[in-house]
């Protein structure tokens, strides 16, 4: 699903020095697979992710979704293709909008789109049988305000509206690290439930070893620029937290 071939990205900084974030990364995703990606700060990760969604323009190599070269494609046609939910719970949403349209919107990503025709009635049993999945009771409240929702709350509305246009590709940026844990937990069950129901190749980043551990299918870690560490099966559930943060040092 996702093929990305010696990755370059650098940056010259404020003095003059070049500096080297990726040199020819390859990494591959199968049409499907839930990845956890780990790494300590500056690994590469959110360049990683950036460089995919088209927030960065890469030095060179090529990135290729679903079969198609999307290596310089506008950022607005990927986001076509590719959802994101970010950590700020505030940042998926749009807090003076009702959640039955803040789901209407995200239901006609990529699509011709007017108020009116997003709001119609017949949508209405749709989404409430989304949101019925997160067991937070917002299924009731259609028509409440995004921004009387908890931060825990609007996260799991994000994640919701992140797979209602059946992306390619859905990137997930420390979803659950604004969270407490528990509100934390009930996120992170309901997105790998979500994710196996619609079969959506997922990238998840997280510094929560245990999670990294726990949900998904396949493990890599990133550090200056590399993949030192890709496991899956029963290799990735042996895992303990111990052996995990081994590779940091």
């Amino acid at each position: 699903m996702l093929i990305i071939n010696e990755l370059k990205k650098h940056y010259v900084n404020d003095l003059g020095e070049k500096k080297i974030i990726f040199n020819d990364l390859k990494f591959e995703a199968k049409e499907g697979e839930f990845i956890s990606i780990i790494g300590g700060n500056g690994a590469g990760k959110t360049t990683f992710f950036n460089s995919i969604i088209g927030n960065t323009n890469i030095s060179g190599g090529s990135i290729t979704l679903a079969g198609k070269d999307i290596t310089n494609l506008d950022k607005h046609l990927r986001n076509k293709v590719i959802s994101k939910v970010y950590q700020d719970p505030s940042k998926g949403t749009s807090p003076s909008m009702t959640i039955y349209e803040n789901l209407s919107m995200a239901d006609n990503k990529g699509k011709s789109f007017n108020l009116s025709w997003g709001l119609n009635i017949k949508r209405k049993e749709k989404y409430k049988k989304f949101l019925s999945h997160l067991d937070l009771g917002l299924e009731n409240h259609l028509n409440t305000k995004v921004g009387n929702l908890s931060g825990g709350q609007r996260q799991c509305l994000s994640l919701i509206m992140s797979v209602l246009g059946k992306p390619k590709l859905l990137l997930l940026d420390e979803h659950t690290a604004a969270l407490d844990p528990k509100i934390s937990k009930i996120i992170m069950d309901k997105t790998e439930e979500i994710v196996k129901e619609n079969g959506i190749t997922t990238l998840m980043i997280t510094h929560e070893l245990q999670d990294a551990i726990d949900y998904g299918d396949r493990l890599i870690m990133l550090n200056n620029g590399k993949i030192v560490l890709d496991v899956s099966g029963e290799e990735k559930k042996k895992l303990t937290k111990k052996e995990l943060m081994s590779y940091f040092f």
